[in-house]
């Protein structure tokens, strides 16, 4: 694609550097309006320079990745109100055995936590589980932290749902989600193997508490203490969910305030009635989200599947579904309206095809060469531009390129760009919402607050992604 008309490539990079600084420093002190915003502005830009019409604007928005988005986000809500993030973090701390094997099953948790519920969700609801694991066993929270972040990045890169760059990719390339799993899933597995052995060797002397070596320890997270924490897969925090009006009706007719035997005998019938709807809910959930995971392994159509099993849900459900639909992250689906529009302003410019032809000779997929050298395109890229504006931009121009040498390379380029690009949020603290996500969780923790830098994290985050870049790479099949 030839370069635009000059007006238009000038007006076009300063809407898409409004975005970008906005995406990338949400609160930056001129403009402190946040991610959200700067995605609609830097749209608006787009539309105001004309370098997009406004049927052009409308026609750019991704329905299907949206649908995809919402309809996980509503299966993800469920599931937390089945409780299942508290049965991942009870599995975090049973029989645990010291610090290095917390490390390990944080890791692994986190990392299939992540293909099966996307990475963010599963750093705020398990950052706080893992900061009160780090103090009760007497260990240090920054080997944590950066185990969650981490394994949690990498884990997402095996399936279509487990973060948006993915969720791009498979829409666009049409992959199914077996093949994407099992193309992916080896290089995953590896990761995190790698990614462990990293962080038992910069904090193995660490990972022993005074008191673990003398005792042999083995201390569990209370029942006491698992109840009592609140997991919130959508946003950071919200009311205690269900049954709220139910609960207000026992207590209407508690015992305690009429004396009575038959209102006892009413609350007992009552109690007994609601632990039965709870179970029944409970198995319902796990039942629709298997049957929605085994659609997809099918390959059946996956925005669809989503939104599917999250109606199915609300139906189950049989109440007024407001409040649980309030708790959806609507401002990540703006967010994401705004960026199709800003990207496809900015491609319409020609500069990332540009920029692409130079590139292109220098990255053929079938040389080992060439795969370094996109591979390093991707990384720096990810992190100066964030991931998923990278797979928007490079994506398609990628594929082609790959298609051009042989067809059976176009589906390996989708591939590698889904595994690289979501490896590379490890690199620094700003590469990933999820790094984010656990720094800000950490920080604003009452009970066991700690403050995560960027150069901690940059110490074992640019090691680790180079590492478990290079591992991986040769580990992707089509």
């Amino acid at each position: 694609m030839a370069l635009a008309s000059i007006p238009a490539v000038v007006l076009g990079s300063i809407a898409f550097t409004v975005f970008w600084m906005l995406a990338v420093f949400p609160a930056v002190p001129f403009l402190p309006v946040g991610r959200t915003a700067g995605s609609l502005l830097g749209a608006m830009l787009m539309v105001i320079f004309q370098v997009v019409s406004p049927e052009q604007a409308y026609a750019s928005i991704d329905l299907p990745i949206l649908g995809l988005l919402f309809g996980t986000m509503v299966v993800s809500i469920y599931l937390e109100r089945a409780q299942m993030f508290k049965y991942l973090g009870r599995l975090l701390s049973w029989k645990s055995k010291g610090g290095r094997d917390l490390l390990c099953r944080v890791c692994l948790v986190s990392a299939l936590a992540s293909a099966l519920f996307t990475n963010d969700t599963t750093c705020i609801v398990l950052t706080e589980f893992v900061l009160k694991l780090a103090k009760q066993h007497k260990l240090p929270a920054k080997p944590f932290l950066l185990a969650l972040a981490s394994s949690a990045n990498i884990g997402s890169s095996a399936t279509p749902i487990g973060n948006p760059q993915n969720l791009v990719i498979a829409v666009e390339s049409k992959i199914s989600f077996i093949k994407f799993f099992l193309g992916i899933f080896p290089a995953m597995l590896v990761g995190v193997v790698i990614n462990v052995v990293i962080l038992l060797g910069m904090f193995w002397k660490q990972l022993s508490s005074k008191e673990g070596e003398e005792q042999k320890m083995e201390v569990e997270v209370t029942e006491m203490e698992v109840n009592s924490h609140t997991f919130v897969p959508a946003r950071m925090s919200h009311p205690p969910p269900l049954d709220s009006q139910e609960m207000n009706d026992v207590e209407k007719n508690d015992p305690r305030k009429d004396g009575s035997r038959q209102g006892c005998a009413q609350v007992s019938d009552m109690k007994r009635l609601l632990t039965k709807k709870e179970v029944f809910l409970k198995g319902s959930v796990y039942f629709v989200s298997i049957g929605m995971l085994i659609a997809l392994l099918m390959g059946l159509n996956m925005s669809w599947t989503a939104l599917t099993a999250a109606l199915i849900l609300v139906v189950i459900d049989f109440k007024d579904a407001g409040p649980c639909l309030d708790k959806v992250s609507y401002s990540l689906l703006v967010f994401f309206c705004g960026m199709f529009i800003t990207v496809n302003g900015f491609n319409r410019t020609g500069i990332p095809s540009g920029f692409w032809n130079f590139m292109e000779p220098y990255s053929r997929i079938n040389h080992v060469s060439g795969v370094t050298v996109l591979s390093i395109v991707i990384l720096l890229l990810s992190n100066l531009a964030s991931n998923v504006p990278t797979v928007l931009l490079l994506g398609a121009q990628v594929a082609k390129s790959a298609a051009a040498v042989s067809p059976k390379y176009e589906a390996r380029s989708w591939l590698l760009l889904a595994f690289v690009s979501t490896v590379a949020g490890n690199l620094s603290l700003l590469g990933s919402a999820a790094n984010l996500i656990v720094c800000e969780q950490a920080r604003r923790s009452e009970l066991h607050k700690y403050t995560l830098s960027f150069w901690e994290h940059i110490v074992f985050g640019l090691p680790s992604t180079l590492v478990v870049t290079a591992a991986g790479l040769p580990l992707i099949r089509a």
